[in-house]
């Protein structure tokens, strides 16, 4: 067997977790794909000199890592509308877009479960993809954002993360102190972490279908919790409380009435997601894609996603013929 062989064979495996970490790094999918295909390429000149003082593994994070930081020296963070700063907004008001704003994307689920058997590992890989999770680490300066998901996610001890980023191991301890304290004012609580969904849930997500496929805005306000947060790039608003959400809805949706909007239910950072479709004549075209968020039975936010790229991404079909 050739080393490059030999080298696709190891690594191959790890690129679903890779992919993951590029995405915690970058907040885009379609950056962490395009990173991911870079790190295996630096690693494939590389191998030849691999020695094995760390695992395969180890050595593809190292690059990835390194890959990533490099891309971001150039980039902007990723942020979703209540990371600008402002104020929510009046559900009334005209909607401002901001496209030139690199907005954090959603990830597929499938693109880190798919072919893996062990339960644990799903539900470990969903967790550390978490909405809330991908926002706040967006408020992270860089090597910051390296060392908390080096150590806290993927659980490198401190001397691991030094050597993967030619720093002390002070620096690490220093860095993730800082990262920890500057991601407690925004970071997830832990009712926000993975878990599979009560059956309640799965009856508030029906209703949740029920009341967009039907255009029902009454309906649609009593699935929020009181201080739920709808917010929607490129859109630079945001919108809490469930009465400002559905008049945000009732008047700015170009939906009008039942059957103008159609769902199909896909799942992205390990929480449940649709691909929302509006009727033209007699077909559906991708509209949005909500991704819901739960505190206990009741939706507490919903990240509604505009990019139409994502459609693609997520497997959805670019148009449903209307029954």
């Amino acid at each position: 067997m050739t080393s490059n062989e030999e080298f696709l064979r190891q690594a191959d495996p790890l690129r679903r977790e890779l992919l993951a970490h590029c995405y915690r790094m970058m907040g885009s999918v379609h950056d962490a794909e395009d990173l991911v295909q870079e790190t295996y390429l630096r690693a494939w000149k590389a191998y030849d000199g691999f020695e094995g003082r760390s695992s395969l593994r180890t050595w593809l994070y190292r690059i990835a890592t390194t890959t990533c930081l490099t891309a971001l020296d150039s980039r902007n963070r990723r942020p979703l509308p209540t990371g600008l700063g402002a104020p929510s907004s009046e559900p009334t008001a005209e909607l401002v877009q901001q496209p030139e704003v690199p907005w954090l994307e959603p990830m597929p689920d499938s693109m880190i479960a798919a072919g893996v058997d062990d339960p644990a590992t799903i539900v470990g890989a969903r967790e550390s993809i978490r909405l809330a999770l991908i926002a706040a680490l967006q408020h992270l300066p860089p090597r910051q954002r390296a060392i908390l998901v080096l150590r806290d996610v993927l659980r490198w001890k401190a001397t691991e993360v030094a050597e993967a980023l030619d720093t002390t191991v002070a620096a690490v301890n220093s860095g993730l102190q800082r990262a920890r304290a500057q991601l407690a004012d925004v970071a997830p609580s832990e009712d926000d972490t993975y878990e599979p969904l009560t059956p309640e849930q799965k009856e508030q997500l029906d209703r949740y279908v029920a009341a967009f496929e039907n255009y029902n805005v009454s309906a649609i306000v009593e699935l929020f919790t009181r201080d739920a947060v709808w917010e929607m790039p490129p859109f630079i608003g945001w919108y809490q409380g469930p009465e400002n959400i559905g008049t945000l809805i009732a008047t700015q949706c170009p939906a009008k009435g039942p059957g103008d909007l159609h769902l199909v239910p896909t799942w992205a950072n390990g929480q449940p997601a649709f691909g929302m479709y509006l009727r033209d004549g007699d077909v559906y075209r991708p509209f949005g894609m909500p991704v819901i968020t739960f505190e206990g039975d009741k939706v507490s936010h919903v990240g509604m996603f505009f990019d139409l790229s994502l459609f693609e991404t997520f497997g959805l079909p670019s148009s449903i013929e209307a029954k």
